[in-house]
């Protein structure tokens, strides 16, 4: 095994209590992302109803209001498939 390669698994390692954490986080996180997925979805109802009857026009906050629970998904996805460490709230600052 040359030194890069001892570097790189030096990198990635994680004691055993930490992976049991983050297996908890995932858990939790694989929830919120199915209840955040019914919400765009509604969202998306909602604010289609919103354009037939209001002449094309959407709501804007229920458009900024998709574009943060988006957002959220995103962050989640990224902290599910291990490609960042940083958790989405509720385990830190919505933003």
């Amino acid at each position: 095994m040359s030194e890069s390669d001892m570097n790189q698994s030096d990198a990635t390692f994680r004691p055993e209590e930490e992976l049991w954490k983050r297996l908890v986080y995932m858990l939790i996180l694989a929830a919120m992302v199915s209840i955040a997925q019914s919400i765009l979805f509604l969202i998306a109802c909602i604010q289609f109803i919103i354009v037939l009857i209001d002449n094309r026009n959407p709501n804007e906050r229920l458009a900024e209001f998709g574009c943060l629970v988006g957002d959220w998904v995103a962050k989640a996805a990224r902290y599910l498939s291990i490609s960042s460490d940083a958790k989405p709230w509720p385990f830190k600052e919505l933003g």
